[in-house]
């Protein structure tokens, strides 16, 4: 479920009525603000099972440690990473069901080295795409001032400044192939 851009309103650990807190214990719009999140999400991570508040003021009001700052960075980063809300909740059970920490760092370890491969791919198709899109505005470079306003668009890469559409980069022939 994607974030909400309402948010609800922000209350002061200090200004709800019978907070039994310490000052490092935050209110729901406290961690929200925090973390750069909603509300809503704070609580839809909660209803996955992904947060869990610390405690309750005797108002009721759902009280989290600052540990849970943390927590939700950890959820916004594997949701960077591609893994979905389902995924993470599927990750952080294995984590809290496993009878060992062995086993819990080896599961952590599979994700985040797939993770790593496939982010680092991403980075060699970025780095592929952003030697086209300079090769692109090089072969572009010229064209407002070179070409004649006359020329009609399906002769652009026929001009006498390019050597034909396979001289161009697929960003700039692909716009005149058909």
């Amino acid at each position: 479920m994607a974030d909400s851009p309402r948010r609800l309103e922000v209350l002061p650990v200090s200004a709800v009525a019978g907070a039994d807190v310490d000052e490092s214990t935050l209110l729901v719009g406290e961690l929200a603000k925090a973390t750069g999140k909603t509300v809503r999400a704070i609580h839809h991570y909660e209803e996955l099972g992904l947060l869990k508040p610390h405690d309750r003021s005797k108002g009721r009001y759902r009280l989290f440690t600052v540990d849970s700052v943390v927590r939700v960075r950890w959820i916004a980063k594997l949701q960077h990473l591609g893994l979905s809300l389902g995924e993470i909740q599927s990750l952080a059970r294995v984590q809290e069901d496993s009878g060992s920490a062995m086993f819990a760092a080896a599961e952590l370890r599979r994700v985040y080295e797939t993770k790593l491969q496939e982010t680092r791919q991403k980075i060699r198709e970025l780095r592929d795409l952003e030697t086209e899109l300079q090769e692109s505005l090089e072969d572009l470079t010229g064209c407002d001032t070179s070409c004649m306003p006359e020329l009609p668009t399906a002769f652009c890469n026929h001009c006498n400044r390019h050597n034909g559409p396979s001289d161009a980069p697929d960003l700039v022939a692909g716009v005149h192939a058909h």
